[in-house]
C-alpha cells in the first residue's frame, strides 16, 4: 500500500531557489511577492504537488476558518435556498461551512456540535427553527463568534438577522381589505418558530386595528401536508374565510391544493391566499401565489460580512430586513 506523501514548503522553496518565507508570502492573500518569485513559487508547486495546509496555518493564529451552520428542515426550499447562499458566501471569504442538522432531538445535536468544537470552529450561524437556546449558550461558552438568524435569543454578543415579519403581514392584511375580502384566516404550523409567530401575531394586530376578527388555524408541521390539513379546517367551517395568509409558502400551495380540488373553490374569485418565502413553486402556473421574498442573498452577505469584522465588541449586535411583496395571481387585483 503506497503511504501518501505531504510536500512541504520548504521542499518547494528549494525547487524554486527561493527562501522559505517567499513560499509563505506567496500563499497569503495581500502580502508582498515580486512576480517573479510568485511565477518560481507556483511552478514549483505544481510541480510537486504542494498545497497549503490552511487548517494547520489557521491553527497557529487561533484560527480555523471553520464555520459551523446549525440548521433544521433543510429538505424545505427556503432553507435548502439559505444554505446554498451561505455556504457559497463563506466559501468566496476563504472559510468552510460544516453543517449541523437539529431535526434529531436524542441528543445527537449536541454531540455533533461538541464535535465541532473539537475541531476548533471559529463560530456558529444558528437558522431560524427548532434548535434550542441551550445550543446558543454551548457555542458562546465555547468562545465562538454567533449569528443567530430568524431568532429571538435575546443575549449579549451574537449577531441577530431579523425580517420584519409584522409589518409584512400587516402589508397582506391591507391586500386582502382592497380585495374585498371581508372573513380573514391565517393558517400556520405547530413548530412556533420566532419567524412564523411574529406573521402570526402582526398580521391578526392589522386587522384588530381594523376592527376585523381573524380566525387562526395551526397544525403539524411546516410542510405541504399540513397546508392540506389546515385547508380542511378552516373551509368546512360554518364562515368559511375569504382570505387566508398562509406562514409559507408550503403550506400556502397546500391549501391551495385543497380549496380547488376538494371544495372546488376557484382562486382568487372566491378565496384569495397569499404566502411567505417565494420559493420555486409559488411562481409555477399551478400557483401563482402571492408571498414574500425572503432575502437571502442579503441574509447570507450580512452574516459572512460579520464574521469578518475585525473586533465583535464594536460590531452592531442587530440587522433586521425587509421582504419584498411579490404580487402574482392569488389575490385580487394584485
Amino acid at each position: 500500500m503506497s503511504q501518501k506523501v505531504f510536500v512541504s514548503a520548504q521542499e518547494v522553496a528549494e525547487r524554486a531557489g527561493v527562501s522559505r518565507s517567499a513560499v509563505s508570502r506567496t500563499f497569503t492573500h495581500g502580502a508582498s511577492v515580486s512576480p517573479e518569485t510568485r511565477r518560481k513559487v507556483l511552478e514549483a508547486s505544481e510541480a510537486l504537488g504542494y498545497h497549503v495546509n490552511h487548517l494547520a496555518r489557521g491553527l497557529m493564529r487561533n484560527e480555523s476558518g471553520i464555520v459551523c451552520l446549525i440548521v433544521s428542515d433543510m429538505g424545505t426550499p427556503y432553507r435548502s435556498n439559505l444554505i446554498r447562499a451561505l455556504t457559497q458566501q463563506l466559501q468566496d471569504a476563504g472559510k468552510i461551512a460544516m453543517l449541523v442538522n437539529t431535526d434529531r432531538s436524542d441528543g445527537s445535536v449536541d454531540l455533533a456540535l461538541r464535535q465541532a468544537i473539537r475541531y476548533r470552529a471559529d463560530a456558529s450561524i444558528i437558522l431560524s427553527g427548532m434548535p434550542d437556546k441551550s445550543i446558543t449558550q454551548l457555542c458562546l461558552k465555547n468562545g465562538q463568534r454567533l449569528v443567530l438568524i430568524n431568532r429571538d435569543d435575546e443575549q449579549e454578543g451574537p449577531l441577530r438577522i431579523n425580517l420584519d415579519d409584522a409589518e409584512s403581514a400587516s402589508r397582506v392584511l391591507t391586500a386582502f381589505v382592497r380585495a374585498g375580502c371581508q372573513r380573514m384566516a391565517f393558517a400556520n404550523s405547530e413548530a412556533g418558530t420566532p419567524s412564523l409567530m411574529a406573521r402570526e401575531r402582526g398580521f391578526i394586530a392589522a386587522a384588530k386595528a381594523l376592527g376585523i376578527d381573524v380566525v387562526v388555524e395551526r397544525f403539524g408541521p411546516t410542510g405541504y401536508e399540513s397546508g392540506k390539513i389546515l385547508a380542511q379546517r378552516l373551509l368546512t367551517r360554518r364562515e368559511r374565510p375569504d382570505a387566508v395568509f398562509c406562514a409559507t409558502d408550503l403550506l400556502a400551495c397546500g391549501f391551495m391544493d385543497t380549496a380547488r380540488h376538494q371544495f372546488s373553490i376557484s382562486v382568487p374569485d372566491q378565496l384569495c391566499i397569499a404566502g411567505f418565502d417565494d420559493i420555486a413553486q409559488a411562481s409555477w402556473s399551478s400557483y401563482q401565489l402571492t408571498t414574500f421574498s425572503q432575502p437571502v442573498e442579503a441574509i447570507a452577505r450580512e452574516a459572512v460580512t460579520w464574521l469578518d469584522e475585525a473586533d465583535p465588541a464594536i460590531a452592531r449586535q442587530s440587522v433586521r430586513l425587509h421582504a419584498d411583496l411579490i404580487w402574482r395571481s392569488s389575490i385580487r387585483g394584485g
